[in-house]
């Protein structure tokens, strides 16, 4: 399997070629950097992404609240945990970095709040 992938470490943005067999890396030709190295392969064998989105909120000047995992999760089961996601309901008030599901999809990785809401009085 052969893949392009624009790395993002830096400002340069190489376009790199990735070559593989499975979970093998044959070649990666086009980097500038070590850095674009390691993002290839991960983005190639393993790829990861933040996941942002909103939670909604019981008793709140707002309806949802804004969150996003603490570390990049598996790209390829980003909608499970969407789904995950998508049932939970908070009390306000929520403060920023609230842990509002702890430990998604067992990955260690914890769906925090990125805004304030507070409560309606």
């Amino acid at each position: 399997m052969k893949k392009e992938i624009t790395c993002i470490t830096c400002p340069i943005g190489c376009v790199i070629t990735v070559e593989g067999d499975g979970d093998k890396i044959i070649s990666l030709t086009g980097n500038q950097c070590k850095r674009g190295i390691t993002y290839a392969e991960n983005e190639f064998l393993n790829p990861k992404r933040i996941l942002t989105t909103s939670i909604k909120v019981n008793h709140g000047k707002k309806p949802l609240v804004s969150v996003r995992s603490n570390e990049p999760l598996p790209k390829e089961q980003i909608f499970q945990y969407m789904e995950e996601i998508k049932k939970k309901v908070v009390e306000a008030p929520v403060q920023i970095g609230d842990v509002l599901i702890d430990n998604i999809g067992g990955e260690n990785v914890n769906i925090i709040a990125t805004t304030f809401v507070d409560a309606i009085n």
